[in-house]
C-alpha cells in the first residue's frame, strides 16, 4: 500500500524535516507541498538540501489542495491547524505538529497560547503506556512538544513503577530550530554564539502544562513541575536533566530494573551502559533517544538525563513513527537510530 502524503508547512524546519525522512520511506509518495507567504515559491529556497524535490512549488496551503491524500502534516504555526484541519473530514489521517490538539485542560490552553481551545486528539508518543493501541484506530493526531517529548520519556519508568514523589525539576538545553524559521533577532547568530540563556522560566513557558498532563497520568496523580528551558549556541538538539525525589523503599537496583525494563523493547528509546551520559552530538538527525540515570541514594535523588534530536524524534520522526503505527508499517520503516557524527 502506497500512502500519497501532502506536508503542510513545508518550508519551514518540521515541515522539511518531515519531508526528510518521507524520502526514504518506501510505503509513501509525496503528494502536495504547501506554503504560506512562500506559496509560488520552488520548494528548493527553503530546504537546499533536499535535491529530490528542489523543483517542487510551495502551494496555498487551503483544504482545496491537501484534500485527496491519505496522510495530512501539518507543519504549522500554533492555532493554525485549528481552523484547517475542520476542513480536512475526508482526509483518513491528519498529523498535527502543532500544539492545537494536545492539552486535555482547555483553561491551561488558553492561558498559554492565547486563544480558544479547539478540542484534543490522541497523543503521539507511542511509548506511553497503551498509546500504541489507541493510535493504531486513530484518524487525528496530536503530537507531542519537543520537550515533553524527552522529558515524559526520561521519567515515565520511574513514574510508572511508582518509585517517584510528585514533583520534579526539569532543565533543559536546547537549540535554535525549535523556535522555527521565522526571523527573530534574539536567534541571530551573532546574539547566540557563544552564549546560553534561561528563558520561558517560573511556569511560564508553553510545554509546562503539557508536562503536567503526562507525568499526571503516569503517576495517577497530580505532579508539580519545574521546568527551566535554555537556549544554546547549536542548531539542533536538546538535553534535559530531570530530577526528583525517590520513594523512601526504592533501592538503586529497583531504579534500574525499572528503566530496563520499561526500555528493553523500545526501538528508539536507548537506556545507555551505566557510566555513559547521553549527548546531543550522539543522536543528531535520528528518531533515537538516549537515556541514562544517576541515583544518590544518601539524598533520594534521581536525575534522569534524555537526549533527543528536537527535529527528528521531537517532532518529524515522532510523525512518522505514528504513522507507521496507523497504518500497520513496521514501527522504523523510513527511519533510524543512527546519529551523524563529528
Amino acid at each position: 500500500m502506497t500512502l500519497r502524503v501532502a506536508v503542510a508547512g513545508a518550508s519551514g524546519y518540521a515541515g522539511g524535516e518531515i519531508l526528510r525522512l518521507l524520502l526514504h520511506h518506501p510505503e509513501v509518495r509525496i503528494g502536495s507541498l504547501t506554503a504560506a507567504a512562500s506559496a509560488g515559491q520552488p520548494l528548493g529556497n527553503f530546504q537546499p538540501h533536499l535535491p529530490q524535490l528542489a523543483q517542487r512549488t510551495l502551494e496555498a496551503t487551503t483544504p482545496e489542495v491537501l484534500k485527496g491524500h491519505d496522510v495530512v502534516f501539518l507543519a504549522l504555526p500554533h492555532g493554525a491547524s485549528a481552523a484547517l484541519s475542520a476542513d480536512l473530514d475526508d482526509v483518513p489521517l491528519v498529523i498535527d505538529c502543532g500544539a492545537d490538539f494536545r492539552l486535555a485542560d482547555a483553561e491551561a490552553w488558553a492561558r498559554h497560547y492565547d486563544g480558544e481551545h479547539a478540542g484534543t486528539w490522541p497523543y503521539g508518543l507511542p511509548e506511553l503506556p497503551g498509546q500504541r493501541e489507541l493510535l493504531r484506530t486513530a484518524r487525528r493526531i496530536a503530537l507531542p512538544g519537543c520537550f515533553p517529548t524527552v522529558v515524559t520519556l526520561a521519567l515515565a519508568p520511574l513514574f510508572r513503577a511508582g518509585l517517584a514523589r510528585p514533583a520534579v525539576d526539569v532543565v533543559a538545553v536546547t537549540g535554535t530550530s525549535g523556535a522555527g524559521r521565522t526571523l527573530k533577532p534574539h536567534l541571530l547568530g551573532s546574539e547566540v554564539m557563544g552564549s546560553a540563556t534561561a528563558y520561558g522560566t517560573a511556569g511560564t513557558h508553553r510545554h509546562t502544562p503539557e508536562l503536567r498532563q503526562n507525568l499526571a497520568a503516569l503517576a495517577g496523580g497530580p505532579v508539580e513541575v519545574s521546568f527551566t528551558p535554555v537556549l544554546a549556541p547549536m542548531t539542533r538538539g536538546i538535553l534535559a536533566v530531570c530530577g526528583v525525589q525517590v520513594r523512601d523503599h526504592a533501592t538503586a537496583e529497583d531504579v534500574r530494573t525499572a528503566y530496563a525494563a520499561h526500555t528493553a523493547d523500545e526501538p528508539f528509546v536507548r537506556l545507555l551502559p551505566e557510566g555513559r551520559w547521553p549527548t546531543t552530538a550522539a543522536v543528531l538527525g535520528s528518531n533515537a533517544m538516549h537515556l541514562q540515570t544517576g541515583f544518590d541514594e544518601e539524598r533520594r535523588r534521581l536525575t534522569a538525563v534524555g537526549a533527543i534530536d528536537n527535529l527528528t524524534k521531537g517532532t518529524a520522526g515522532n510523525a512518522v513513527q505514528c504513522m507507521n503505527i496507523v497504518h500497520r508499517f513496521p514501527e522504523d520503516t523510513g527511519l533510524t537510530t543512527t546519529g551523524v557524527a563529528p
